[in-house]
């Protein structure tokens, strides 16, 4: 038993505000309006009875001080703790908010002296320097590789033509690695939850993130915040599985929104259960400010801000029937398709809505539509819908695009549509911060490659098709990060087929092959690619690194290789005029960097030299070795020739011996026919 606190009487006299107080491990929920209190008794998972007192009565209460007993006991103090986890800050309408605090935090209330003293500030302790990798003296990117147990991280040290260790340690994560979008974080999983890691080269854990039996995560474009995902199977087989994601703030490790539920909840299209759940359940949008999130449900939208972590106006973005969504990568708008309704009678779509308005900027009717994908250009300057779409006898399907010109007044569209319009679609993808797309189209096994930009020679605002390539042994596209050039990959049953292909000159640069090449990853400046064969298949598992025209530089073999990862960089700090500005004077900045590469190539040629004479060396010294051999058996060798003691070889005589040796004698009793004369 306990009592009432004796200064309860004063806070009658608060607004519109609800208190609650917690008393030890029994729960006791006050609201409080102008002339009354609800007193909340919690007897059973916050369902209990709500009792209505008035000032008058509340007073009488307070008075009673000590004498005053409590509820009896609900629970152990963490489930109060959990109570006020789950209650505190709940709105209960426009104008009431419930506000939850522990009863011992009243004592620490009524303590509060009237006199403002400044508090007691502790010294600053700078923490590692997050960034320093960006300043590595070579201008190096890292990279990291799973194999094994091991998981390494490297410097991509391409003048020396092998990679440079940074960290390794085994049993680092039970599952995979992945770098934030900006590169400042290294995130790993365990059976307890998720972990970051960073700094160049000590990456220490910076935090960890609770979240039982993890299997999938992701971070927001900006980093501010990771969500994590579990599947969670029921004790009793009749019962659906159990989805639960938690969104965290990555600074603070607190859980600022979580969602839990059944996988039909949560799950896309008609598919149902955990098979039908897509990742990431959230898609991130509103470029890198993190302000806006989104998610599917049945004939919805739910688009939430971060700042209250709630849906925008309260309610969901009602779109009947909607089968897809994604955001633009820079601006707050979302594009999104509905099929057609009513067979046919009311016609597919495709509309451009603006957030956090919900007010819609485009919208364009499609008919006989069989399926649409959504591609953004990486500026949000265009969008790309590749239609697939039913012949009028519906006995088959011909693909076309609608291309959106997002940046342009009133959002122009325009139509696309390959020569040969039963053309198979095999891929498709936007140069990055630039104008162009390749599709690659036809039957395999060997497709044809087109290329096409948005900006006509005329500039008339109008797509125009540059180039065709025949009978290309590809499947995949692979643009540099900084456009021009782009790789057209032969993967999987092309068995690794490389073709390096400069747009900007529309020439082919070099021809390779990586056989049984399953990845493709340009590092993030565009300088160099890699190219890997994972545990997928038995043999040949590693990684080759290329130069950007095609050269290969060097090859890592790694047994049981899992995954290879380039550390992303942030934007550049540098204005459009200022890299215009660098470009322009690209010849002067080159000199230092050309001296410094003639400088490692004489090392290496040095270190070549110097390579070769340690060879040479060796070769004498194991010569000279069978020399010595030589020497101390020259008796032997003379006694071995009757005493001659030459060991010219020259000087002989060569003599014929014909030795007989009888090897076997048998006896053998042979009939004779003598014939009659």
């Amino acid at each position: 038993m306990a009592a009432a606190p004796t200064g309860l009487a004063s806070l009658g006299t608060l607004p519109r505000k609800a208190v609650g107080l917690f008393v030890a491990s029994r729960l006791l929920i006050c609201i409080w309006g102008r002339d009354f209190c609800f007193m909340f008794i919690n007897e059973d998972d916050l369902r209990g009875s709500l009792i209505r007192l008035g000032l008058g009565e509340l007073r009488c209460l307070a008075q009673l001080g000590d004498r005053v007993l409590l509820p009896p006991d609900l629970g152990a103090i963490e489930e109060a703790e959990l109570a006020k986890e789950k209650t505190d800050g709940y709105k209960l309408d426009r104008a009431h908010i419930f506000a939850v605090n522990m009863f011992e935090d009243f004592d620490r209330f009524m303590k509060v002296p009237d006199k403002w003293a400044p508090p007691e500030s502790n010294p600053y302790t700078p923490g590692e320097n997050l960034q320093q990798w960006l300043m590595d003296e070579k201008a190096r990117d890292q990279l990291v590789i799973r194999s094994g147990s091991d998981t390494e991280v490297f410097w991509n040290d391409a003048r020396h033509l092998k990679p440079e260790p940074v960290y390794k340690r085994p049993f680092w994560t039970e599952s995979y690695v992945q770098w934030s979008p900006l590169g400042t974080y290294l995130a790993t999983i365990h059976r307890q939850g998720a972990a970051v890691w960073g700094g160049a080269g000590t990456f220490n854990r910076l935090m960890r993130f609770a979240h039982p039996q993890v299997k999938l995560i992701d971070f927001s474009p900006g980093e501010k915040y990771l969500v994590t995902y579990s599947s969670h199977e029921p004790s009793n087989p009749r019962d659906a599985n159990r989805i639960v994601i938690n969104i965290f703030d990555v600074r603070t490790g607190k859980v600022m929104r979580d969602f839990k539920g059944s996988p039909d909840d949560f799950a896309i299209g008609g598919t149902g259960g955990v098979a039908g759940v897509s990742w990431p359940v959230f898609r991130w949008g509103g470029g890198k400010d993190d302000k806006y999130f989104a998610r599917m449900g049945k004939n919805v939208i739910s688009v939430y801000e971060t700042e209250t972590f709630s849906l925008i106006d309260k309610k969901s973005l009602k779109v009947e029937n909607v089968m897809d969504f994604c955001w633009s990568p820079t601006d707050p708008i979302i594009a999104l398709f509905v099929p057609e309704l009513g067979g046919g009678n009311q016609p597919a779509r495709v509309s451009l809505v603006q957030i956090p308005s919900k007010e819609e900027l485009r919208q364009k009717n499609l008919f006989s539509v069989s399926d649409c994908k959504m591609y953004w250009q990486s500026n949000g300057d265009y969008l790309a819908v590749k239609v697939d779409r039913y012949t009028k006898t519906k006995k088959s399907i011909y693909t076309g695009f609608e291309l959106f010109r997002i940046k342009e007044r009133d959002i122009p569209i325009e139509v696309l549509e390959l020569e040969n319009k039963n053309d198979k679609i095999i891929a498709f993808a936007w140069e990055p911060k630039g104008h162009r797309f390749a599709v690659i189209h036809g039957d395999n096994p060997r497709p044809d490659i087109s290329f096409y930009s948005m900006r006509s020679t005329h500039n008339s605002g109008r797509v125009s098709k540059l180039t065709t390539l025949k009978g290309k042994q590809a499947n995949a596209l692979f643009w540099s990060p900084s456009g021009r050039f782009i790789i057209l990959a032969g993967l999987k049953g092309f068995n690794g087929q490389l073709e390096f292909y400069n747009v900007d000159e529309l020439e082919t640069m070099a021809t390779a092959e990586h056989f049984m090449a399953t990845d493709i990853e340009w590092d993030p400046t565009g300088r160099y690619v890699a190219t890997a064969v994972t545990s997928v298949h038995e043999m040949e598992n590693g990684f080759n690194i290329w130069s950007f025209n095609g050269k290969l530089l060097y090859r890592v073999l790694k047994d049981h290789f899992f995954q290879f990862a380039w550390r992303p960089r942030p934007p550049s700090l540098l204005s459009a005029e200022k890299e215009e500005d660098i470009a322009k004077n690209l010849k002067k900045y080159s000199k230092k960097y050309e001296a410094e590469d003639q400088d490692v190539s004489m090392l290496l040629s040095e270190q070549d030299r110097e390579k070769r004479r340690m060879l040479k060396e060796e070769w004498e010294k194991w010569v000279n070795e069978w020399k010595k051999l030589h020497e101390e058996e020259k008796q032997l060798r003379q006694k071995l020739r009757d005493g001659e003691a030459s060991d010219e070889e020259e000087e002989y005589e060569a003599k014929e011996v014909e030795v007989e040796e009888v090897l076997d004698v048998s006896e053998e009793i042979l009939s004779v026919d003598f014939g009659q004369e």
